[in-house]
């Protein structure tokens, strides 16, 4: 299978990088903007998940109803996402649709109608999805973590949004923010499978993209170094879900191999020192895992698990148990041999998605 990965920058900022594989017929496209929850201001919080709902919502060219029905006839998927510090509109296409879906793709990304009327019925939407979102615990819990670790700053806020901020969106914040963030420098056009990078170079060239030249505002700075805190919210439910975390290390550091390693010994497999001590051995929760959240200049890693009232005491002791056991003993070769298996496996495996 030949591979070749390239990387182009045009002269307005756009970046584009492929991975071209001879054995797919198929495309996975992507826009990602460097923007997300930690670009917001407290009075912005929320509108960066909103922006990526309204790019749905009709553009210069294309109406809402319309986007849905042309991917339907490529029997291609659509999505999008938002993060701490990105947004992403992905899709995955034959390859004889690679133009067709880029052509609307980049229409949605640089030219969103943010119409007055589709716009209050997208508020709508997100307040519903806000309001699902605080009746999962199993998710609030991370976000109260959040808080625990980063304090004050941008990271420690929900990328979800506050519900005041999305409730009195208007279209002239949101094109403001479109604006300032959605700039050629701040985007990177990402291809994989049967794409040829010269002739989606020229798709983007062609693809008449506005303010060349133009620079987004940076990201906030890492997060100061606080005291340890506590944060609770308390739920009429089941289960208590919990969480242990920690500062963790930025995406460039180069521990990031060593952690992904760690992780998944300490809680990242059912053979884990945490799913088997926790669960299996002492049924004191279904779920229980460890994770590893890293940005561009910060980092998160933690223990969550989620059990009865009565058995809260005895998963939080266990758990630090396990920790400790890795700070004062180490890890074991079999282990380390057995998470890189796992994780080899991963990556080679989730390279045919394409």
């Amino acid at each position: 299978m030949l591979e070749e990965h390239r990387l182009t920058e045009l002269e307005s900022g756009v970046r584009i990088v492929t991975e071209h594989m001879d054995s797919v017929r198929s495309v996975a496209l992507g826009f990602w903007i460097g923007t997300g929850s930690s670009a917001e201001d407290v009075p912005e919080a929320g509108l960066s998940h909103l922006i990526e709902h309204m790019l749905f919502r009709g553009t210069a060219r294309y109406g809402s109803l319309e986007i849905d029905q042309l991917f339907d006839a490529m029997g291609a998927e659509l999505n999008a996402g938002t993060g701490k510090e990105t947004t992403s509109v992905y899709a995955r296409v034959l390859d004889v649709h690679l133009a067709e879906a880029f052509d609307v793709m980049a229409d949605m990304v640089w030219r969103p109608r943010f119409d007055e009327d589709e716009l209050a019925q997208e508020r709508e939407i997100v307040l519903e999805e806000i309001a699902m979102y605080e009746d999962d615990p199993q998710d609030k819990v991370f976000d109260v973590l959040g808080e625990a670790v980063f304090g004050d700053h941008p990271l420690g806020r929900a990328i979800i949004g506050r519900a005041e901020v999305v409730g009195g969106a208007v279209p002239p914040a949101l094109r403001a923010f479109h604006e300032e963030r959605y700039v050629p420098r701040n985007v990177v056009v990402a291809a994989a499978g049967s794409v040829d990078h010269d002739a989606l170079v020229e798709l983007v060239r062609s693809a008449g993209v506005e303010r060349p030249g133009q620079v987004s505002p940076a990201l906030p700075g890492p997060p100061g170094e606080d005291a340890p805190r506590m944060r609770f919210v308390a739920k009429d439910t089941e289960q208590y879900h919990v969480c242990l975390g920690a500062p963790g290390i930025p995406r460039d550091d180069d521990r990031r191999f060593a952690l992904r390693v760690l992780d998944n010994i300490l809680g990242g497999t059912s053979s884990s020192r945490l799913f088997q001590e926790v669960r299996e051995r002492r049924g004191l929760a279904y779920s229980v895992y460890s994770f590893a959240s890293s940005y561009s200049d910060a980092g998160m890693v933690g223990v969550t698990a989620g059990c009865l009232p009565a058995k809260v005491e005895d998963v939080l002791a266990v758990s630090r148990e396990e920790l400790a056991k890795v700070a004062r003993d180490g890890l074991t070769e079999e282990e380390v041999v057995r998470a890189k298996g796992q994780l080899r496996g991963g990556l080679v495996l989730g390279r045919f998605w394409c």
